[in-house]
């Protein structure tokens, strides 16, 4: 067949307009020509492969063999030729970029597409017209998209003739006609009619739209452009919890949260009106085997889901009894602990597993559906598999360190994981878990679409340096390079999360493919997902090597300034201020009694009363050694005090050209800018609110559109981005561009000089909550500061009087309907704070219901809910609350039942 494409689009000297056509995995690209740079045209002769009844296609501009701009959206066009296939199809299409509202068509807003067909033509037929329209969720489950107008094809208007379209694709809808039977010109409307009746239900609410019928040959098919069709209705919100899986707590779980848990929350969500349910991070963390591994943003795989999430009620039961009362018995002691005991269930809940390994893994290993998945999941399960096998071997999973296999060959590690290899046995138990991991978190997400309950994955922003995926593709990474954040309210010293940072030049080389495989998993199974520390595609805080603390990083990529152009802010640049201010006043200040041993052993006389770091103690992580082993409060607390002193420095050297420097981040509180005079202050001070929320705008704008438009639409999964901290002005910029909701926390505003965000003026693209996992809860929060609460009391719930000194639940309440009739699209509150409206069943110790501590980096994450899913699901009084709040604040009713 042949297929002719035009399209409208004003190009510039040097660019050119493809069509990158997609047909069953198969990507080819057509060059179309122009004779005034503005109509493009072209033709391709196509030959359909196989059974295929369609094709998908979209337009990008090349300048020279480089792609510069692509066609945005999920979405692409598609050709449907159902069962009556023509000679020739002349498409007329526009450029797209992402629809008007582009999260309703996310999987979070539709349900599972099934293909249906209606409206099939005879072979007689001489030349058709193709009317294509893309209408995401109808106002029910019990519709569909037809079409009406004024001739009698059509149904002459009558609301009981409109003729309906086929969905081809999730929420693109096709029609053909035969053109013979249209009058030219003719009025039209596209309509959401009933299903069963097919009767007219809603009207599109826009002026009638013409058609001129244009002469066609016989065996040609006319496609006008793609039409987005909108009804009147109502902006959808929903309201969510937001829960680590590890903290569900069932009368059957083992001490810890499991898929099946999740699965009896999700019903609990929707029995209570609210349709999202939001997980931190469920991957394998698993390293050393103590509890340092319950962070769960630390993972040694993007890809594989950590063991103790599997429910072990829906596997076989273990065929010794004896064993299994033994495994009953201490699984009913872990299920009692208040927290999760995070090394005993691990191990014990390891050796269950391998049990039932022994007893059934054989015929699971060789069952049709594991091989499906094998076959799926290859590129990345065998290596993890092996990898996994080679931590337990040497006892590491620092793959530096290990006696073989330390450098990843591809072809070596098929040899180990091959079935007549000796370690097989071994590598069959880790395809074995992942395998059932894989089976119950998908009936969870499939769960949730019946449910109608938007199922919400997070995205760490960062990898182990012990990972697979470093182990595997080390030229992804800067594995040089620390990742973390830069002071915030979380952490005055920022954050070192220890994680390399991404090669992003080597990254766009395969379009990201590694990004694209990671969030092509993730929508197997969830409809939504956040981006943690969205902000890192922009740019990310990289700590050098020798630091601890944060405070030594710089921005990559980033605009570096030479001594130059520092001094033409008034500065005059010196050599001194890349070193640590020190003198006698500082050390007598800062360590005390202690100074005169600080002066004997980690610093010398430089000249004067100004002294230097001595050669062995000159970096944070020389003194980290120094102190190891020691816990003692006076050890600590100089530790600390000698990473401040080597922070203590004016400017930081380019991490790639130490002749360029970057002014150090929160300096304006230490010794070294305390010294310069008034005058090098103001200067100072200029120079860096230039930097660093001035000078960089533009380019990492740039920055984050070379990535986030090819990410964020590989999948059709709804997008949120967490965007807190050190927030440039393009971040809202490329969210607001690319509709990626952004994060809303009343107490910490985004705007300049704020106490306390307002509420009722948030995004609508946006998710509000009143906390996060990295904060503490209402109740909490509420006893931290007196003053600050105070004024919260008064300024921002207008009350009169005495403050509480606990948060009662009537204020809790009115906290929450806050948020829950602000304009945000999704209002996700942590599960601790949604009990603090009942005071008979909330939590009664506060401080036992913080998850996490940013500053501390020895944080446990152990946090359990303080009653059963059973007891909860009974929990009348809470729940017909929750109902109640959510029903009154208009998020209760979902616009498409799944």
């Amino acid at each position: 067949m042949k297929l002719t494409f035009r399209v409208r689009y004003r190009t510039v000297w040097g660019e050119n307009v493809c069509v990158i056509l997609c047909d069953d995995g198969m990507v080819r690209q057509i060059p179309l020509s122009t004779r005034n740079g503005d109509e493009w045209q072209g033709i391709y002769e196509y030959t359909p492969n196989g059974t295929c009844r369609f094709i998908t296609y979209r337009y990008a501009i090349y300048r020279e063999d480089v792609c510069v701009r692509k066609e945005l959206g999920t979405i692409p066009h598609t050709l449907y030729w159902g069962n009556l296939q023509q000679n020739h199809y002349v498409m007329d299409d526009c450029w797209r970029d992402l629809p008007v509202e582009a999260h309703r068509y996310s999987s979070a807003f539709n349900g599972i597409y099934q293909p249906q067909s209606y409206n099939k033509l005879s072979d007689g037929v001489g030349s058709c017209i193709t009317f294509r329209a893309l209408c995401p969720e109808l106002s029910c489950h019990n519709q569909a998209l037809g079409i009406i107008g004024s001739c009698n094809a059509l149904g002459n208007w009558e609301y009981c003739r409109p003729l309906r379209m086929q969905e081809v694709q999730p929420n693109v809808w096709h029609i053909t006609l035969d053109a013979s039977s249209l009058e030219s010109p003719f009025e039209y409307k596209f309509v959401a009619i009933n299903a069963e009746s097919g009767a007219v239900e809603e009207w599109e609410s826009c002026p009638n739209r013409v058609f001129h019928i244009q002469p066609l040959q016989r065996g040609e098919t006319y496609l006008p452009m793609d039409t987005e069709v909108f009804f009147a209705l109502p902006a959808r919100k929903f309201a969510g919890t937001a829960i680590p899986v590890f903290s569900l707590r069932s009368e059957g779980s083992f001490g810890v949260g499991d898929f099946g848990d999740l699965e009896t929350f999700v019903t609990w969500a929707a029995a209570t009106g609210q349709h999202v349910v939001q997980i931190l991070p469920i991957n394998d963390t698993t390293m050393s085997g103590t509890w340092t591994d319950s962070y769960p943003y630390n993972s040694i795989s993007i890809y594989a889901f950590h063991p103790m999430f599997i429910d072990l009620r829906q596997l076989p039961s273990l065929s010794d009894w004896k064993l299994a009362k033994d495994f009953e018995e201490k699984r009913v002691r872990l299920n009692a602990l208040p927290a999760v005991d995070y090394e005993e269930v691990n191990r014990l809940k390891r050796a269950y597993l391998r049990e039932i390994y022994r007893q059934e893994g054989e015929k699971v290993l060789q069952s049709k559906p594991f091989i499906e998945f094998f076959v799926d999941n290859e590129h990345w399960l065998r290596p993890y598999a092996a990898f996994s096998y080679l931590r337990d071997l040497y006892g590491t999973p620092d793959f530096r360190s290990w006696k073989a296999y330390g450098k990843y060959d591809r072809d070596e590690v098929e040899q180990l994981c091959s079935p007549d290899s000796e370690a097989f046995p071994y590598i069959g138990f880790y395809y074995y878990l992942q395998y059932q991991l894989h089976v119950q978190l998908l009936s969870v997400a499939c769960h949730a679409r019946q449910k109608g309950v938007i199922l919400k994955g997070d995205i760490p922003i960062g990898i182990s340096r012990s990972s697979v995926e470093s182990w595997v593709e080390p030229y992804y990474f800067n594995l040089n390079g620390q990742a973390g954040a830069p002071p915030d309210a979380f952490s005055a010293n920022g954050q070192n999360w220890g994680f390399p940072t991404y090669d992003w030049e080597v990254m766009e080389k395969d379009n990201y493919l590694w990004w694209r495989r990671r969030f092509a998993k993730m929508a197997e199974y969830f409809t939504a997902y956040r981006i943690d520390h969205i902000l890192g595609f922009f740019r990310i805080w990289e700590i050098p090597e020798h630091s601890v603390h944060g405070l030594l990083g710089q921005f990559v990529p980033a605009l570096p300034m030479s001594a130059d152009e520092i001094r033409s802010f008034g500065l005059n640049f010196r050599a001194d201020m890349l070193r640590p201010f020190i003198n006698e006043y500082i050390l007598n200040t800062v360590f005390g009694e202690q100074s005169g041993y600080v002066r004997h052993t980690f610093v010398r006389p430089l000249h004067h009363d100004l002294y230097e770091m001595r050669p062995e103690f000159d970096t944070q992580r020389k003194v980290e050694a120094f102190f190891e082993g020691k816990t003692d409060a006076e050890s600590l607390r100089l530790k600390e005090n000698l990473y401040a002193l080597i922070s203590d420095v004016l400017f930081v050297p380019d991490r790639k050209n130490p002749e360029l420097y970057h002014p150090r981040i929160a300096v304006q509180t230490d010794y070294i800018f305390k010294q310069l005079s008034s005058q090098e202050q103001e200067a100072f001070n200029h120079l860096y609110n230039h930097y660093y929320y001035q000078r960089h705008n533009e380019f990492w704008y740039h920055e984050a559109m070379k990535k986030l438009p090819v990410l964020t639409q590989s999948t059709p999964m709804l997008v949120c981005g967490e965007d807190l901290g050190m927030v440039p002005d393009c971040v809202p910029w490329v969210m607001n561009e690319l509709q990626i909701l952004s994060l809303e926390i009343q107490r910490m505003p985004k705007a300049m000089g704020q106490e306390f965000g307002c509420v009722s003026g948030y995004p609508f693209h946006s998710v509000c909550t009143i906390g996060t996992h990295d904060m503490s809860t209402l109740r909490g929060w509420w006893e931290e500061d007196a003053a600050l609460t105070e004024r919260f009391y008064h300024n921002e719930l207008h009350h009169w009087g005495e403050v509480p000194e606990h948060a009662p639940a009537w204020l809790c309440r009115e906290v929450i309907m806050q948020h829950l009739e602000s304009p945000s699209m999704l209002c996700i509150l942590t599960w601790q704070d949604w009990t603090s409206m009942d005071e008979t069943l909330r939590n009664p110790d506060v401080k036992a219901e913080r998850i996490n501590v940013p500053a501390d980096p020895h944080n446990y994450w152990h946090w359990r809910m303080h009653i059963t899913l059973e007891q909860l699901m009974k929990a009348d009084g809470l729940n017909e609350l929750i109902r109640e709040v959510v029903s009154a604040s208009g998020r209760g009713e979902r616009a498409k039942e799944n």
